[in-house]
């Protein structure tokens, strides 16, 4: 699905820890990525703190995991994808990590990890949605790239090694 890259980036650096980083980055990423403008509203004028208490509440500790209750399978396979397209992941998150899936998709263009977890993308957005937080509008924006969901979809991305 090319030309999604930008929001794909925009919709991570939103899903990622509220830092200064992130704030500073807020003027840009409203104008990058219109479909994300009423989440980088509120966090424009959001005090940081809030903000911050905000995201860990919402969140969670398990919160952005896409591989939950997997035992840690897929996150290893999706750390084998990011190294087969010449991506190390490093970070302290696990490969699995919603803004590192995105992160993969905008950089590569390979939109598998995102369509082969539609299931809990979906159900994160709607989660989000009934807690009516802004970052609800950031998980509209990337499930309407996305193709519909339909029986023959894959449960896990990433292909076993042969």
């Amino acid at each position: 699905m090319p030309g999604f890259e930008v929001l794909y980036q925009a919709a991570a650096l939103c899903l990622t820890y509220p830092d200064d980083d992130v704030l500073t980055r807020l003027p840009l990423l409203r104008e990058a990525a219109p479909q994300l403008r009423e989440f980088a509203d509120h966090a424009a004028v959001t005090p940081p703190g809030e903000l911050a208490e905000d995201y860990a509440r919402v969140f969670g500790a398990e919160g952005l995991y896409l591989g939950r209750g997997r035992g840690g399978a897929a996150p290893a396979r999706l750390g084998d994808l990011y190294r087969a397209h010449g991506l190390e992941f490093t970070g302290e998150e696990r490969p699995d990590f919603l803004p590192a899936v995105l992160e993969f998709a905008a950089r590569t263009g390979n939109t598998e990890p995102l369509t082969g977890h539609r299931d809990a993308l979906e159900e994160l957005r709607a989660r989000l949605t009934g807690l009516g937080t802004p970052y609800a509008c950031v998980l509209e924006a990337v499930c309407a790239t996305l193709p519909p969901a339909h029986p023959g979809d894959l449960t896990d991305p990433v292909p076993q090694p042969r």
